[in-house]
């Protein structure tokens, strides 16, 4: 039986992966410090994981200690909203430098591979687009968005480094936009913040203009693409997203169609550094991996729709 460690676990992303990995019949040892995670994401994995699924309340940026033989290391321990990297800026570069170290200490001392989650903010506001894995980015690292940019960015360089002086097996996953059940409803992402917001009759709220871009992925399809790069011989950097590209103010009207709301749409000033667009070149995903999206972009919001009804306390009635 395979031995699994995933850091975040009781997180968005990091709660779905304890799912796949248990339904794959791994053995899950699931570490989280809450701090942006919650034991709910997880508590069904008790009872239908009976002994093969484990939680352990740990913060990562100090020494990780599991016992026995480790398979996998899956590095997903970090708040990833905006308004928790901006509330969380210290802990937030800690965990991407001091606990991408633990974790990495820990796969070379257990001979396992690890699995580190970046994400597609290490392109910053990129002048490139889309987005390719050889683009190096245009990040201000000294700008607010710079603890979370340059945290993924010093672990992927780290991650590298373990790889070729140490020989530890690496495998680095470059996140885009995803969506899904058990987002937290007050992340302050745009999906949460406009379906939250048009469930509670709530007038929209679009930073700018609303023109720039994003590409929106379904969590389903991420676990996918996470699991066969984990599985695979790939070891550079890999995007994982949708590049079904859609503006922000296209997507707030989307989400009012959806839900069946009559909130109007108001618009605010746009934060700093707010990259202007952002879609995944996953060419080298359908290549090395055979992955691409399945789920469009309605059918995951009908998906996530009914559990922010059952999680937003102000519910109004809809026929989609």
């Amino acid at each position: 039986m395979p031995r699994t460690l995933i850091t975040g676990g009781a997180g968005f992303l990091g709660s779905h992966l304890c799912d796949r990995f248990i339904e794959e019949g791994h053995e899950v040892i699931c570490m989280d410090n809450l701090i942006t995670g919650d034991t709910a994401n997880i508590e069904h994995l008790f009872e239908l994981g009976q002994d093969r699924f484990r939680f352990i309340e740990y913060d990562v940026t100090d020494y990780i200690h599991v016992n026995g033989e480790l398979d996998y290391v899956l590095h997903f321990a970090s708040p990833a909203a905006p308004d928790d990297y901006l509330r969380l800026p210290i802990q937030t570069l800690k965990v991407g430098a001091l606990g991408t170290h633990k974790a990495l200490g820990l796969a070379k001392a257990k001979d396992a591979r690890l699995l580190l989650a970046s994400t597609s903010e290490v392109y910053g506001d990129p002048q490139v687009h889309p987005q390719p894995e050889d683009y190096w980015g245009n990040v201000n690292p000294i700008g607010q968005r710079g603890v979370y940019d340059e945290a993924k960015r010093f672990a992927e360089a780290l991650a590298m480094a373990y790889n070729r002086y140490h020989g530890v097996e690496t495998r680095i996953v470059r996140i885009f936009n995803t969506y899904g059940p058990r987002m937290r409803i007050d992340d302050g992402r745009a999906l949460p913040t406009f379906m939250s917001q048009a469930l509670r009759g709530d007038p929209l709220t679009v930073y700018g203009d609303g023109s720039q871009t994003r590409a929106f992925c379904y969590v389903d399809d991420l676990v996918e693409g996470i699991y066969r790069l984990l599985m695979s011989e790939e070891g550079r950097p890999v995007n994982i997203g949708n590049p079904d590209e859609i503006t922000i103010q296209e997507f707030a009207e989307e989400i009012i169609e959806v839900t069946g709301s009559d909130s109007p749409i108001t618009h605010e000033e746009l934060p700093e550094d707010d990259p202007e667009v952002r879609q995944p070149d996953i060419s080298r995903a359908k290549e090395i991996l055979d992955w691409e999206p399945t789920v469009d972009r309605r059918e995951g919001l009908r998906r996530t729709l009914d559990y922010f009804r059952k999680n937003v306390d102000v519910k109004v009635s809809s026929e989609t």
